[in-house]
């Protein structure tokens, strides 16, 4: 039963990426508007989820608190006193991975203990995504590279042609890496190799832009079950097929720039997004997953 539903999705997968995917494959005809998760803050940011559907967020007005949505909407405090985040993510050890700017200049993880455990110093980290097999690549938006960080702490800086170098995500097969440049019109594409070194950068996608000399600001981004890819800008979340191909433009219900994007909520089924002051989510037909599982033990594949 378990291989014949596996060959099934992964013959569906095959299909879609051998076809254009356009916004109706993702979102709902009926019942799929915005609907407003919480408001109040700031300047949210540094979305993500674990595995059970709860939504994660920082904001400052929180009192330098990382906040939790539980897949059912209640919120609370998940972690007290961490100050100038501005991108996390689970990892394989159900460990919380976060990006500390300002004068920490660092990347961090906080342990199911509460401890603080410091992986690397000394860079400016802006954004991160952590694979299944716990390397971390950070985007250091200021020095226009990519940082990497070996399971056993080694830091090695990568050049970018990106500007401004800020969202990052991973394909569904955690093969290749994607940087949304905040300062040009692109989305870099990196092969990681066995030994963690990225190669044969590629401009993959093209991001639309308010006008021809103006950046696309682009910032967080998401990878889906189907290996699509979203990324947020200033004109709304920018969806893409596997192949880099642009699926359309989802706009968000404030019409400001959103700075953060992940599947979220139950079944992870449910697109959250950071829009300033507020958090906003929408059902879709499309399933999030989480990096720090193995490509093979996605929601998606489990039988139930």
């Amino acid at each position: 039963m378990r291989r014949s539903f596996l060959a099934w999705v992964l013959l569906v997968i095959g299909q879609l990426m051998g076809q254009d995917m356009p916004l109706s494959q993702v979102l709902l005809p009926e019942n799929g508007e915005w609907e407003l998760v919480v408001e109040g803050y700031k300047q949210t940011d540094a979305a993500c989820t674990d595995v059970l559907g709860n939504f994660y967020f920082f904001d400052v007005k929180a009192g330098d608190n990382i906040l939790k949505v539980s897949a059912d909407g209640k919120l609370s405090v998940y972690a007290k006193g961490v100050e100038n985040i501005s991108g996390m993510q689970f990892g394989p050890d159900g460990s919380l991975y976060a990006c500390q700017g300002g004068d920490y200049k660092r990347v961090i993880k906080l342990n199911s203990d509460g401890s603080l455990v410091v992986l690397a110093s000394n860079i400016f980290p802006n954004d991160l995504v952590v694979t299944c097999e716990a390397w971390v690549y950070v985007t250091e938006t200021k020095t226009g590279k990519i940082v990497s960080i070996s399971p056993d702490g080694k830091v090695t800086r990568f050049k970018t042609s990106a500007l401004r170098p800020n969202g990052i995500s991973l394909s569904t097969d955690q093969s290749v890496l994607v940087v949304s440049d905040g300062g040009g019109n692109k989305v870099y594409a990196y092969r990681i190799e066995t030994n963690g070194d990225l190669n044969f950068e590629q401009a993959y996608m093209t991001l639309r832009t308010k006008s021809a000399m103006s950046p696309s600001k682009g910032d967080g981004m998401a990878t889906d079950v189907y290996g699509r890819y979203y990324v947020t800008s200033e004109v709304g979340i920018q969806m893409y097929d596997p192949t880099g191909r642009m699926g359309g433009v989802i706009l968000n219900p404030l019409g400001t720039p959103v700075n953060s994007v992940v599947f979220s909520g139950p079944d992870l089924s449910y697109m959250y997004i950071c829009a300033k002051e507020s958090i906003y989510r929408r059902k879709t037909k499309s399933l999030g997953f989480c990096f720090s599982d193995s490509p093979f033990k996605m929601k998606v594949f489990k039988d139930k």
